[in-house]
């Protein structure tokens, strides 16, 4: 039971609370939210991180008439326990539960459905224009992290909103992590307003001294006002926010509710133009394990609060783990070898490889598109790029598949992690339709591995081919299969088992289904063969016509 977070049925009862009896809710929520995500799994270090955010918003904002959107979603638990779910939560993630990211057919304060990054100021900018155009009146609020700002979408449109003269918040959640370590300039930069507070704290300072000074005083700040950028690009190196049109705001404590709603409520105010809110907040506040690795408190399976260990371990590889073990192997006989990452450099199995390999290793950041291009460049300069990213993000750069990596046939190696069905991460993060958006590109060879020796083999295949391949594994433990080695022959299939009465063809994690179901058939009476595909492109024409 608890004392107030109990009695919170909707946004509007946040607004009765004292700022003393707001301290005793956020830590009841950050409580409440570790014990779910403890029996439940789930994302816990960004939604510990944005708990008085979430209620400084929530206080300031009437949903679901003001619209908040949020980048990734990951990050929405809070919004949802304080929005009418806290009774629900704890059947998040799980069949016939609440989701981990916003559904719009879940909740009419979930203005927007999100699961990948960098997309929330697009849709924000669109939500704010409808409502002009519809000639409606309420705010539009996107939240985004700083990870998700790396991503390419999120600068085009900060680019467009600039241009428009629009009322938008775009608010900053700067903690420093995305899932890997954020890299890159505009990280760099966020670190220089985050430590050279200098300009705003001038700026602020003059404007009261000036303004004291009887009749000449508010004339003599304007012309102060003039010397305002040059001020800023003194003091605060690329103000690259305000140069795109917005008016910037910050850096503020994130931990700071009072603050918070000063800084909103400001925001709120201004007409005609975007404004954009720098927060800094700590990812994982509250529970010590958590800030102390972020990345590995990002999505966590159940744990115990105690120790922050796994509550299920196993003692098998995972297939990112094969992966990332193989790739490192490969790489200590091959220099040319080298691995690039979208942010998910833990996720994928790519950390040992980046920290013996620092030179060969590139965390572009949530960069998808780049990524592709990136590694395409590489491969023409005699480099064996691999790329290792789940299915579900590697769709975000389907025309550089096709247009800068396969027309050309270039020999750049897709390591596609998460194939298939993943379970409680939700439609968003599923990884259904590779196979279908890869396998008519042409000049790319597509391979699925039945276990984690024959994706050993898989990848060695692939650094050694001219041209593009893709491997699709899942997630989980690998498997290994007690059937005799059949040596892997490009564009060949694999004969498990021979029957008379019919034939399963299968590919990658479900061939472990096939052999279950010939067992099946066999105690029934039935003999069928069962054939590893293990190419999905080429296809073993020759086996398939003889059949």
């Amino acid at each position: 039971m608890y004392k107030i977070l109990d009695s919170i049925n909707s946004p509007d009862d946040l607004k009765k609370l004292s700022y003393k009896e707001l301290e005793i809710l956020s830590s009841e929520l950050r409580d409440y939210t570790i014990k779910v995500v403890s029996e439940n799994g789930g994302h816990l270090a960004s939604n510990l991180g944005v708990v008085e955010l979430t209620l400084a918003l929530h206080r300031i904002f009437d949903t679901p008439e003001d619209k908040i959107v949020w980048d990734v979603g990951h990050q929405s638990y809070i919004h949802k326990i304080v929005t009418g779910r806290r009774e629900q939560f704890s059947s998040l993630r799980k069949m016939g539960g609440i989701s981990g990211f916003p559904k719009r057919d879940e909740s009419v304060h979930d203005a927007f459905e999100t699961g990948h990054s960098s997309t929330s100021i697009s849709a924000a900018l669109g939500i704010a224009k409808a409502r002009d155009l519809n000639g409606e009146n309420y705010s539009v609020v996107a939240v985004i992290g700083d990870g998700a700002l790396t991503g390419g979408m999120s600068f085009e449109a900060l680019n467009q909103a600039g241009d428009f003269p629009t009322n938008l918040i775009v608010i900053l959640n700067d903690n420093e992590m995305s899932i890997s370590q954020n890299i890159g300039g505009l990280s760099n930069y966020l670190s220089r307003l985050r430590t050279e507070p200098a300009y705003f704290k001038l700026k602020s300072e003059l404007e009261t001294i000036l303004n004291k000074i009887p009749l000449v005083g508010k004339s003599m700040f304007k012309m102060a006002e003039n010397i305002r950028d040059w001020l800023k690009y003194i003091l605060v190196p690329g103000v690259i926010f305000e140069e795109l049109g917005f008016k910037y705001l910050g850096p503020i404590d994130g931990h700071d509710i009072k603050k918070l709603e000063d800084v909103l409520r400001r925001a709120k105010s201004y007409n005609g133009y975007p404004v954009l809110i720098h927060v800094v907040t700590v990812k994982g506040k509250g529970y010590s394990k958590a800030e102390d690795k972020p990345q590995m408190y990002h999505g966590i399976s159940p744990f115990f609060i105690e120790n922050g260990e796994l509550k299920t371990k196993s003692t098998k590889k995972t297939y990112s783990e094969v992966f990332g073990e193989t790739l490192l192997e490969l790489g200590s006989k091959n220099e040319k070898i080298l691995a690039v990452s979208a942010a998910m450099a833990e996720g994928t199995g790519l950390a040992g490889f980046a920290e013996k390999y620092k030179n060969r290793f590139f965390d572009v950041g949530i960069a998808e598109q780049h990524a592709v291009t990136f590694c395409a460049g590489l491969a023409t300069g005699g480099y064996r790029p691999v790329f290792a990213v789940y299915s579900t993000f590697l769709q975000r750069a389907y025309d550089q598949v096709v247009h800068d990596v396969c027309m050309q046939k270039l020999p750049v190696v897709f390591a596609i992690d998460r194939a298939g069905i993943v379970g409680s991460d939700g439609e968003t993060h599923q990884g259904v339709f590779d196979i279908t958006y890869l396998r008519h590109i042409p000049n790319i060879t597509i391979m699925s591995p039945k276990d984690g020796k024959e994706l050993r083999d898989m990848l060695r295949l692939a650094v050694s081919l001219e041209g593009p391949a893709a491997i699709r594994y899942p997630r989980g433990n690998a498997r290994e299969f007690d059937y005799p080695d059949t040596p892997l022959e490009l564009g060949k299939s694999e004969i498990l088992i021979e029957g008379e009465d019919g034939v399963i063809i299968s590919e990658g994690s479900m061939v472990f289904r096939a052999l279950e179901v010939c067992g099946r058939l066999k105690q029934a009476g039935k003999s069928f063969s069962v054939i590893n595909a293990r190419f999905i492109k080429p296809l073993d024409e020759k086996l398939l016509l003889e059949l």
